[in-house]
């Protein structure tokens, strides 16, 4: 296997970071919440089968540039720039997974450029509102209480954002400080960003993924996305996952998502 392989794209001229690992076909994707502060299982396993590629978007770790964006409108922007930079702009329709708030870009991407997606896999992204349902405000919790949040075990939570090795630990603060404002910028207070008003646009095949624990978004949302993507959408869900499914559960849904982007 090989190892990650680290570059930098500019967005908006400020540096963005690229990390890729594995050969064949890209296979991009956008992270959730707290952007990617390493390398996950769940990328390791896909990296098997195809060349992963995950960009940073700015603000979360590994980039600049999120106090630039003022409206939803230049995060999208922003957002494709930063996949046409990472390589998305090659003239073949890709394939893109997203999950949280990088779900939630990977939906509008789809429904704004809906020639520029081939596969779209989507695991929890937010975007949409129910009443009855309400996501959960993260910006809200308890001092200590967001890691058991958003995954099913607060330690996967906590050792995914942990300081890299050799990272000062008052710089790190500092970085995942800006991760969450960053988040917060796009999605405060519930995540709803009227993406239910462009869903229909999506002419990707689609496959909505949801942890059944999520206590975000309740898995109800799944059905959601389901319903309003007009192309051929399917959905699945992982038992015993939380929000951040693809670090609660790696094997599995790295299993669903590699056995849907890789058909044909």
């Amino acid at each position: 296997m090989s190892e990650v392989f680290e570059t930098y794209v500019e967005v908006n001229g400020l540096p963005c970071r690229v990390w890729e690992k594995g050969e064949g076909r890209k296979l991009f994707y956008l992270p959730g919440v707290t952007g990617l502060p390493r390398w996950t299982p769940f990328l390791d396993k896909l990296a098997e089968t195809r060349r992963v590629v995950a960009p940073s978007l700015p603000g979360y770790p590994g980039a600049e540039g999120h106090d630039l964006l003022d409206s939803h409108l230049d995060w999208i922007v922003a957002a494709l720039d930063l996949l046409a930079a990472a390589g998305a702009d090659g003239g073949e329709p890709i394939d893109l997974v997203g999950a949280s708030i990088g779900g939630s870009f990977a939906a509008e991407i789809a429904a704004i450029c809906p020639a520029l997606v081939r596969r779209l896999v989507l695991i929890a992204p937010f975007g949409l509102y129910d009443a009855d349902a309400p996501p959960a405000d993260i910006w809200a919790q308890r001092p200590g209480a967001a890691p058991a949040v958003l995954c099913r075990d607060s330690a996967t939570f906590n050792a995914f954002t942990a300081p890299p090795d050799g990272a000062d630990p008052g710089e790190w603060s500092i970085i995942m400080t800006r991760a969450a404002e960053a988040t917060a910028r796009v999605l405060w207070p519930l995540g709803d960003t009227r993406l239910i008003r462009r869903l229909h646009r999506i002419a990707a095949d689609t496959l909505v993924v949801w942890g059944d624990e999520d206590k975000v978004l309740a898995p109800s949302y799944a059905e959601h996305f389901g319903h309003e993507i007009t192309a051929r959408a399917a959905v699945a869900l992982i038992p015993g996952a939380g929000h951040l499914a693809d670090l609660d559960s790696p094997e599995l849904a790295a299993q669903f998502v590699a056995g849907f982007v890789n058909q044909g």
